[in-house]
């Protein structure tokens, strides 16, 4: 009874403080079940990056191992650095120069969000660090296409400008609240996780800069065989398992649009394996680790930018035909005959492209019915979207295209990117780091 009364005259001081409203203020709380999922999803994210350094070191010859996982670690640092300094502002801040970016003073170095509570429940500062953590794993995703082959410093360098003027643009378009590809159409562009932003952004640039950069050193005449697949099928089960802070997180809630993304993450990446184990197994007659490691990442990287928006069945078929469509690229590298090393552009691409395009086939109808409703004649059609799709990936391909090879050009001719005949002989560890990854001396 003595807790009752306690309670009540509390509900009463409150009341009178606030002019007979106790909940008529405006101020957002806290919700710490929805604070403590995005801040696991942060620390899956970022779990991600070794895993992609294990996925891509053990994949190169043995001289180059440390200095191909210095690339992901490399860009930890460098976008580490970068992103509260000034990526987060041109990323989310608002609109300037005629939306090309985002900026607010209040942003460089998060000075004006110490007390910032988001819409969603949550501090700013975990959205902020969330959101970094996809600036640090695209460009890394990047250096697959040109390893064993470039200075470090020339890496650093063209990554951070990297950061700066083509991820953070691409991204205040595609989920700034003001972006001109989040407003296009009734609702938007679809790219729930980074289908845009991440995956068609850094698979393009790797393959400009592929085709920059020319070969390798007696590529493909030169067996070039991997040094530790039992290391890639590790890498590409950590992946596998950060993925889900990846695309569940980026619901920005602990809710049934949280369920869905993670169970169609599951799903999709379990039938890209399949699939391409399938394949392989008509084509080659066995499956590989390396296949099985493959479709596990065409099927994560084609159901990222649909995890919001497709059930199930549509995460399977975009899995698969993911699957298929990058075993295929990848096929046709080896005919056209460029060197795209660890086939960044063969898997993240392309693999980005399907499901930015397929999603359309596989939309939830409750979306499409949501995007009818706020048209003019309540009217919109899966084709209509795939207009706005095919416009979002036209223009990430076509901007990054054209500002990585500016950036390439500039790195190249002034720091120095390519690495010089002596110094790709001798390997990455030795000649860049003064290292040797499993202290061996005849490497291969």
């Amino acid at each position: 009874m003595k807790h009752k009364h306690l309670t009540a005259l509390l509900m009463l001081g409150a009341l009178l403080l606030t002019g007979g409203n106790a909940w008529a203020a405006d101020e957002v709380v806290t919700d710490s079940g929805t604070t403590s999922w995005m801040l696991t999803s942060t620390a899956l994210v970022l779990l991600m990056i070794p895993g992609l350094a294990m996925f891509y070191g053990g994949l190169v010859r043995t001289k180059n191992v440390l200095g191909t996982m210095m690339h992901s670690f490399g860009a930890m640092v460098i976008i580490g650095v970068l992103w509260p300094m000034v990526g987060y502002g041109l990323s989310f801040g608002p609109g300037i120069l005629g939306g090309l970016a985002g900026w607010d003073d209040k942003f460089f170095f998060l000075q004006g969000i110490d007390d910032s509570i988001m819409s969603t429940h949550i501090p700013e500062y975990v959205f902020a660090m969330f959101q970094g953590k996809f600036a640090i794993i695209t460009p890394a995703l990047i250096a697959g296409a040109f390893a064993e082959r470039v200075n470090f410093k020339g890496y650093a360098v063209f990554i951070a400008l990297w950061c700066i003027l083509v991820y953070s643009p691409i991204c205040h378009w595609v989920w700034a609240s003001d972006g001109f590809l989040f407003n296009l159409g009734p609702s938007g562009a679809i790219d729930f996780a980074g289908g845009t932003v991440v995956h068609i952004s850094s698979g393009i640039t790797a393959l400009v800069a592929a085709l920059y950069l020319g070969k390798r050193r007696g590529y493909p005449s030169t067996a070039m065989s991997p040094n530790n697949l039992v290391m890639t099928l590790i890498g590409a089960g950590l992946l596998w398992v950060g993925w889900f802070g990846f695309n569940a997180g980026s619901a920005i809630a602990s809710d049934l649009v949280t369920a869905r993304a993670l169970t169609v993450t599951q799903v999709a990446a379990a039938s890209g394996a399949f699939a391409w184990m399938i394949i392989e197994m008509f084509h080659h007659g066995k499956a590989t680790s390396l296949g099985v490691a493959s479709g596990i990442l065409a099927g994560l990287v084609a159901i990222t930018p649909a995890a919001g928006v497709v059930q199930p069945i549509g995460a399977f078929a975009l899995g698969a035909l993911a699957a298929a469509i990058c075993y295929s690229a990848i096929l046709l590298k080896s005919k056209l005959g460029y060197d795209d090393s660890l086939d960044a552009f063969g898997v993240h691409g392309v693999g980005g492209i399907v499901g930015a395009l397929a999603l359309v086939f596989f939309i939830r109808p409750s979306w499409l019915a949501d995007a009818a409703a706020k048209t003019a004649n309540n009217s919109w059609t899966m084709w209509d979207q795939l207009g706005v799709q095919a416009t979002a990936v036209g223009v990430t391909i076509v901007y990054a295209a054209v500002i990585s090879f500016v950036l390439l050009f500039i790195v190249e001719k002034t720091v120095g990117l390519r690495i010089s005949e002596d110094d790709e002989m001798s390997g990455l560890d030795h000649s860049m780091h003064g290292e040797q990854g499993y202290g061996l001396i005849n490497l291969n």
